[in-house]
């Protein structure tokens, strides 16, 4: 029996923020795999090496976690005053499926630069040096992003001394804007700053359930029996605590209005975010770095994908800030309170800073706008490449 060629499919491999992923111009993708639906998904899937009983993505470009599971593809934009479409897929290591319902927010930190990079920002829009402005649609919520790109001698900047937790070198900085971030939706999706649920193994608890960004679900570190300066190893090594902790967002899931029953949280894994949040506290990051509780203002964790994520999501960080500048929720109490226009807390990795602008209008909080600062770097570009898939050997090649 003969056996048809692997395709050969142009792709760049990026680093965005503290996670990676596979880079994609929508027009570069086979015909079939460049409108929504199983073609595409089982293109994706196989490009990662998902899904994997073994947990290794040996024979994928996926990193076998959440950070560096990841595809992205872009576009010119559709949109009206938008340079870029920006469409991200989190890829499950374990499980034949691919997650489209929310952002990454790290993986936005590159998607600028691969945009003017790959001719999908008018080249006027470009300087000879200094700032692009690189205006991204979010095609996944639907929102605007502004990222502020370094340029020298017209080519995107990516060398430089900005440092950022989680990543190991320093890079050129980019800050994000993440602008309206729960568009008319409201940030509070139950109006109030805090609820209760209640959770199978952790009773009756309270939360702040939060709309921008990415769905976060947000519950004291106490509350569950944490410190709030857990690493890695404390929650990813004990799987009847994943379990445990994986049955306590789909409850938040619920209790948010994200799900009706708590079997679609299994298809729903990329949302909502859960996280826990405890005051300020002294901890050795994962990387050995001493963290002091007078540098942060509170310790958060969060879950991504089943395990505790090694830094922090950039999605997250976004629902973090908009938490902390609305009085009340259990963010804004855990940093102490008062009037906040931004925080800087404490990750396994190490810390981050980021800053809201809020506002309250007929009793509603509105988020006008999310910054934070990241980094970005191509890895390797050329083609990727993937084997047909067995529909394909039985019958036509449907990525033909």
């Amino acid at each position: 029996m003969s056996f048809p060629s692997q395709l050969r499919i142009p792709a760049t491999y990026l680093r965005g923020g503290t996670s990676k992923g596979v880079f994609f111009r929508l027009q570069d993708l086979p015909e079939a795999a460049r409108v929504s639906g199983p073609a595409r998904d089982a293109l994706l899937l196989r490009v990662i090496g998902s899904p994997d009983p073994y947990g290794k993505h040996t024979d994928g470009m996926g990193g076998a976690t959440s950070s560096t599971s990841k595809t992205v593809i872009l576009a010119k934009s559709e949109q009206p005053d938008h340079d870029v479409d920006y469409l991200f897929g989190q890829v499950s290591i374990d499980q034949p499926f691919i997650d489209w319902s929310g952002n990454c927010g790290n993986l936005t930190a590159a998607v600028g630069s691969f945009a003017i990079a790959n001719g999908l920002v008018d080249p006027d829009r470009i300087p000879d040096n200094g700032i692009c402005q690189v205006r991204i649609w979010q095609a996944n919520i639907e929102k605007t992003i502004i990222a502020h790109v370094p340029v020298s001698a017209g080519q995107v900047q990516e060398t430089g001394d900005f440092e950022l937790d989680g990543v190991t070198f320093p890079a050129a900085e980019v800050r994000i804007d993440f602008l309206a971030p729960t568009g008319d939706a409201p940030v509070l999706p139950t109006g109030n700053p805090v609820d209760e649920f209640e959770a199978p193994g952790f009773g009756r608890l309270r939360a702040s359930f939060i709309s921008a960004g990415i769905p976060t679900i947000f519950v004291n570190a106490a509350d569950i029996g944490f410190s709030g300066v857990e690493l890695q190893p404390a929650i990813n090594d004990n799987p009847a605590l994943l379990e445990k902790l994986e049955l306590l967002r789909a409850h938040g899931a619920r209790a948010m209005g994200l799900i009706n029953d708590l079997a679609e949280a299994a298809s729903r894994q990329h949302t909502p975010k859960l996280a826990w949040v405890a005051p300020p506290a002294d901890y050795n990051a994962s990387s050995g770095k001493p963290i002091s509780s007078g540098e942060i203002d509170l310790n958060v964790r969060a879950m991504s994908m089943g395990k505790l994520h090694h830094a922090m999501m950039g999605t997250a960080a976004v629902a973090i800030a908009a938490a902390a500048a609305i009085p009340g929720t259990l963010v804004h109490q855990a940093a102490g309170g008062g009037e906040r226009s931004g925080v800087v807390f404490g990750h396994p990795s190490g810390t981050l800073k980021v800053g809201a602008a809020a506002s309250q209008q007929n009793d509603r909080w509105q988020i006008e706008k999310v910054s934070m600062s990241r980094s970005a770097r191509v890895l390797m570009e050329g083609w990727v490449r993937v084997p047909p898939s067995k529909k394909d050997l039985e019958a036509s090649n449907e990525w033909a």
